[in-house]
């Protein structure tokens, strides 16, 4: 049996299809402004690499979940990140899961239980497009952010956490001439400042996990993990795993149908 989840975000889609206990394939493509254009895009590259076998189900998640017309069912980003965080690693407790314009923080109880969670205002800072943002600013590829920072030799104070006034404040440090690299550095220390207060008042605990888009960021996860004095645990294909989670809600709701209807 095959179950394909969909995870369907404001810059992103990404697919899953899974099948006797293991992920058989995986498929992206931007969101564009045709969200079930670009879910049904990323299904059809899913099927391509499956060549053939049935799929029994589909769930969506992520922002246009509600928007997939072939899904079967949906599951909340929440639901879905746990989901798929507890099939690759069931011992992490703290998931960080942030995307373009988004940034969730859950705590899990022991047993897997949601505890508690923390989703960022509406304002950009502290998710993927406000990283975007500076990157223009800085006139780098947004590729180059993180390596970027890493090279940073100093310490520079930036303040601002709106796009707009954070964008003036990058444009002041650059004539200044603060060094890209030591800009690029202070961005990051500030995303990580706010993601870190969303964590202590979720409440802080070993096992942190980061998934989502933004993992590919090696400068973030840096200050991240300086920021808790903890690692962040950033698993393979970490942008997949709530689509992952989709699918696997996706296989139980096969499962439920097949033993409804006395099928196999």
């Amino acid at each position: 049996m095959i179950a394909v989840g969909i995870d369907s975000g404001s810059q992103n889609t990404k697919g899953v299809a899974f099948g006797d206990g293991r992920i058989l394939a995986q498929a992206i493509c931007p969101t564009g402004f045709d969200t079930n254009g670009a879910a049904v895009k990323v299904y059809d590259n899913l099927l391509a690499k499956l060549r053939g076998p049935a799929v029994a189900a589909v769930a969506s998640t992520g922002l246009g979940r509600k928007v997939i017309e072939f899904a079967d069912d949906d599951i909340n980003e929440i639901r879905s990140a746990v989901r798929g965080v507890r099939h690759i690693n069931p011992a992490m407790r703290l998931i960080i899961d942030m995307g373009a314009e988004a940034c969730r923080v859950i705590k899990l109880h022991a047993d897997g239980q949601v505890d508690t969670y923390e989703v960022n205002d509406k304002c950009a800072s502290g998710v993927g497009t406000f990283i975007e943002a500076m990157a223009r600013a800085l006139q780098v590829a947004i590729e180059e952010m993180g390596p970027l920072s890493l090279k940073s030799a100093k310490i520079v104070p930036m303040n601002a956490q709106c796009v707009v006034f954070a964008e003036s404040e990058v444009v002041s440090l650059i004539h200044r001439k603060e060094s890209k690299e030591d800009i690029a550095c202070a961005i990051h220390t500030g995303v990580s400042n706010r993601i870190n207060a969303m964590v202590r008042r979720v409440g802080m605990v070993d096992g942190i996990i980061m998934i989502g888009g933004t993992v590919l960021n090696t400068g973030l996860i840096k200050c991240l993990q300086d920021a808790f004095s903890r690692e962040v645990l950033v698993p393979e294909n970490a942008q997949y795993v709530s689509a992952l989670g989709a699918a696997l809600h996706a296989a139980e709701l096969a499962r439920r149908n097949a033993a409804s209807t006395g099928g196999t």
